[in-house]
């Protein structure tokens, strides 16, 4: 494969924490540029399928889960969206082991088919009005296909990226990965936003629902295309090349019990990244509607500018992470959520546009110190021959236990305590765990993959 060339040892002074390498690879610029271009848009197109789900939230409730109460029905759909994140677990000892056995590039092409063709079944779901309790059932089993697809996904995306990037750019290149996520969320919100704008109420609850989830089957034939046409990454050939066979398979355990304090630090992490990233784009906009009773066309409006924000900010965040390090920007979202989550919603709480806009911009930038820094920091937890299986459990578990949920809880805490303060306090605790994760993790800005040779661009050409 034309994606590494071994060259002679590196002469700087070698990592203490790490041996030296006999080889480095030198990385093809254009094959990493190609290999994040096509990550980041099959991860926009994946992100799209999964989030419209919660930008349409409201609706759903009433074709679903017909109800007098809103509270009930918001909390019914979100059970749903919930359920999705419980399979995610068995997605990820299913699709990581064996991205780490027949390569990374077949099990992210195998997650877009499937993601795809769950959520374009649920734009084919009849009604609760037409076949009644079998229509929330059918529902509720598309998005288990769901949640188990993406089990695979976000770890081998990332891993795919990591692998393919220079050590002194990965968190830049990493960045790119949350950039096609957002792009992914504004792509489901825009959509969503002008259907409300432009379908009269009852359009939209008859049929207008099902246009975000009937596009999945397209999309996903375009993600397809662009996922197959990606070489294996240089560290998975590399590991390939140690052994004469196939890829010899790796024990579930060693990857659990192998990996406890590296995945205790993923879990750590990924709570906080997850639970502030969903209570900010998928929760908030049915909290101002359903709590707040703010109209829900200017408020996915809103969600919509805060992610535009995101986006333009988080190549140059994900750039300044290879100058000063993962730890401080990944501690300095932790310390912001701390002390400007109870401000933000108090803002946002005051319920006039300018308020609410700089609210959800200030959680906004605050999260994008979690989006630019751990797509990069979240694969050097692991060695390369259980990469994506140990990173799939670890990230899996902690979405499921903590960031999926994020919506369901804290509507039922809303609901129990009648406490509009909630999603601040839920925050704030995420945060403090967050910090906990960043003081015992290790600094990997400018460092080799554990496992792998360093990776270097190539020398500019002399005259």
């Amino acid at each position: 494969m034309p994606t590494a060339t071994p060259v002679a040892p590196a002469t700087s002074v070698p990592d203490p924490v790490r041996p030296a390498s006999p080889e480095v690879t030198v990385t093809d610029p254009a094959l990493v540029k190609r290999a994040v271009k096509a990550a980041a848009l099959g991860n926009a197109m994946e992100w799209f399928d999964f989030g419209v789900y919660s930008y349409i939230a409201v609706t759903l409730g009433k074709v679903f889960f017909p109800s007098g109460n809103p509270t009930a029905q918001l909390l019914s759909t979100f059970g749903a969206f919930a359920a999705a994140f419980l399979v995610r677990p068995l997605g990820g000892m299913v699709f990581g082991p064996l991205g780490d056995r027949i390569g990374r590039q077949k099990v992210l092409a195998l997650t877009m088919i499937m993601m795809a063709a769950g959520t374009f079944a649920i734009g084919l779901i009849p009604s609760y009005a037409s076949i009644g309790v079998g229509a929330p059932i059918l529902l509720l089993a598309a998005r288990l296909v769901q949640g188990f697809s993406t089990g695979g996904e976000y770890a081998g995306a990332s891993t795919f990226i990591a692998e393919y990037a220079p050590d002194k750019k990965r968190g830049f290149f990493g960045s790119w990965l949350e950039f096609g996520t957002l792009a992914g969320y504004i792509g489901g919100a825009g959509l969503v936003t002008l259907m409300t704008a432009l379908l009269s109420t009852d359009d939209l609850l008859s049929w207008g629902w099902r246009i975000p989830f009937l596009i999945a089957g397209p999309m996903g034939i375009i993600g397809l295309y662009l996922r197959m046409r990606l070489e294996e990454t240089p560290a998975f050939t590399a590991e390939l090349d140690k052994a004469e066979a196939d890829r010899p398979k790796v024990p579930l355990r060693e990857m659990i019990t192998g990996q406890w304090r590296a995945l205790l630090l993923c879990v750590g992490l990924v709570l906080v990244f997850n639970v502030t990233d969903y209570m900010l784009l998928s929760y908030m906009p049915s909290y101002l509607t359903s709590e707040l009773k703010y109209d829900e066309t200017h408020g996915l409006l809103v969600v919509l500018g805060v992610m535009a924000l995101m986006m333009i900010v988080q190549p140059f965040a994900g750039a300044l992470t290879d100058r000063i390090g993962r730890r401080p920007v990944i501690a300095a979202g932790c310390a912001g959520f701390l002390a400007l989550s109870v401000p933000a919603l108090l803002l946002i709480r005051q319920g006039s546009l300018v308020a609410i806009a700089l609210g959800m911009g200030a959680l906004g930038l605050l999260l994008v110190c979690f989006t630019a820094a751990m797509p990069a920091a979240l694969p050097a937890l692991f060695p390369t021959r259980v990469r994506y299986g140990s990173l799939s459990i670890g990230f899996n578990i902690s979405v499921s236990l903590f960031g999926g949920t994020t919506p369901l809880v804290v509507t039922a805490l809303i609901g129990a305590t009648g406490n509009m303060m909630m999603p601040a306090y839920y925050m704030m605790a995420a945060a403090v765990i967050g910090g906990v994760a960043v003081w015992f993790m290790s600094e990997s800005a400018g460092r080799p993959l554990p496992g792998s040779a360093p990776a270097v661009e190539p020398a500019p050409a002399r005259d």
